[in-house]
């Protein structure tokens, strides 16, 4: 045996999508620079004035777009995202009321914003278990979502660990050749134990006549461990897409994608063993809905424990919240104050499996955080296409930088190994992250956001508060299955062109 340290497994080689330019501008910049150019040298053989004018409103389009800040957004962007919240807050978007005397709706408590348009509904999976079918009727998306248990990495040895993170790998590049998948979220969330459960158990099992010490013991554990503990729970909600597979046929039904559905749910389940997680079980619709109305209303989470085996009863029209106001840093739900953060940046250079155990995480000073993955798979066909304009993108970039830049140099090098990768059968995904921390107390709001800010740089990651859409980012975090790019005004192309 050698008595040599192993050097520890480290991951990486992620980079965000760039569209080719040159001086610092993107596709759709420089593409309006030239127009614009062009249009103004035709328009001075005509008049020296009029030329002028077209070339200085052509500076004024294009030049902010050169201009970023630290998460890589433009002036256009920021300004257009200042200006939609300012149009929403003058339109009341800001203030939902839901219920019997909302002036709108159904009497109902239902979700709002982005997830007004689910509707859920009953089905059964292969192995006879039922489980709860989403209908994103905006945008024709179904979700079911999973819910499994985190083993954690407590008293595992390194080999085993690396075994587990490349087995979580073969699992989310085997979700690439799902027909229709479009995207995955993994949410993991962490809130005080109420110690319900515990109590639930060890009354259950409490004899008559057993020995009076013993007895006492078990009740002092019940009346005691809960104090300072948490309650960890995953889930893994998968969407696909209702678009029909044979180009020219009708759009799928619910009924087909609900039989679909329900033959992977199996499968899926299954092969998360391996991973560091349970074999997972598909959620009811019951099960959901709680879920959302713990979130909403933070406050009804040990009542709805007490309810046990029996069933929270609560349905999915009745799982959003009695009313919220959305303000620009946080968003005020119920009995519950909550800030949410997305990834502005992945970390930079190699990273090792427990880069995110910190933000995973229970944390003492926060009530309930909440962490969500969010991953969009390509398929085989569609990620050698990708890689392979990555690689020519970072080709022409370098081609058109001034002097030595590494970073272009780099970006070349990583392409070439990401597409050595895809060609030896790795999957490739597009992957954000959103971290949602809720409180009772709207004053700790700040002091909470803090705490999160630092276990972000704990795990290497750039957090950016999602400034004016708190409300849509807090339900995305959600086991929903909301995939965002697909609910923006502004298409995903147009965006990635900047």
């Amino acid at each position: 045996m050698s008595g040599e340290p192993s050097t520890p497994r480290v991951y990486g080689n992620w980079h965000k999508p760039r569209s080719p330019g040159l001086w610092g501008f993107g596709a759709l910049s420089l593409g309006l620079l030239m127009s614009g150019v062009v249009l103004s040298i035709v328009v001075l053989l005509k008049s020296t004035v009029a030329g002028a004018l077209c070339l200085l409103l052509t500076m004024v389009v294009v030049l902010p777009m050169r201009v970023r800040d630290r998460y890589g957004r433009d002036l256009w962007q920021r300004f257009a995202a200042r200006a939609a919240w300012k149009i929403g807050v003058a339109k009341g978007q800001d203030l939902y009321q839901s219920g019997p005397l909302a002036r709108i709706g159904r009497g109902t408590h239902s979700l709002p914003g982005i997830a007004a348009s689910i509707t859920a509904y009953d089905a059964m999976d292969g192995w006879g278990r039922p489980f709860g079918l989403l209908h994103h009727r905006g945008v024709s998306h179904v979700t079911a979502v999973i819910q499994t248990s985190a083993d954690g990495a407590a008293l595992l040895d390194k080999d085993e660990v690396d075994a587990r993170v490349a087995q979580w790998g073969i699992w989310l590049a085997a979700l690439g050749t799902e027909p229709g998948l479009l995207g995955v979220a993994v949410t993991v969330e962490t809130s005080p134990d109420s110690g319900v459960r515990l109590r639930r158990e060890v009354e259950s099992r409490l004899v008559e006549g057993a020995p009076p010490l013993a007895t006492e013991i078990m009740r002092a554990i019940v009346d005691e461990y809960p104090a300072g503990s948490a309650s960890i729970t995953c889930r893994i909600a998968l969407t696909w897409s209702m678009a029909a597979r044979v180009e020219g046929r009708a759009q799928r039904g619910l009924q087909e994608m609900a039989v679909e559905v329900a033959h992977r749910l199996p499968h899926l389940s299954k092969t998360l063993a391996g991973t560091g997680a349970s074999p997972g079980r598909p959620m009811t619709v019951e099960e959901i809905a709680t879920a959302c109305r713990v979130a909403y209303d933070p406050a009804v989470h040990c009542w709805l424990e007490e309810a046990g085996e029996e069933g929270t009863g609560i349905a999915f029209t009745e799982c959003g919240p009695r009313a919220h106001w959305q303000y620009d840093s946080y968003y005020r739900h119920d009995s519950g104050v909550s800030v949410t953060w997305e990834m502005a940046e992945a970390p930079r250079g190699f990273v090792t499996s427990n880069v995110l155990a910190g933000l995973l995480a229970p944390h003492p000073e926060i009530a309930r955080k909440r962490v969500t993955l969010l991953y969009r798979m390509h398929d085989p066909a569609e990620a050698a296409q990708v890689v392979e304009k990555d690689y020519r993108d970072a080709v022409f970039n370098e081609s058109g930088a001034k002097g030595l830049q590494m970073g272009t140099r780099l970006a070349v090098r990583q392409a070439e190994k990401t597409a050595s990768e895809e060609a030896q059968g790795a999957g490739l995904a597009l992957f954000g992250l959103l971290v949602t921390a809720t409180v009772t107390d709207e004053e700790r709001s700040d002091e909470v956001g803090i705490m999160v800010e630092d276990l972000g740089l704990g795990a290497r990651l750039a957090l950016r508060r999602s400034y004016g859409s708190q409300a849509a980012a807090f339900a995305a975090g959600l086991p929903l299955g909301l995939v965002l790019p697909h609910h923006l005004e502004v298409p995903q192309l147009l965006r990635e062109l900047r």
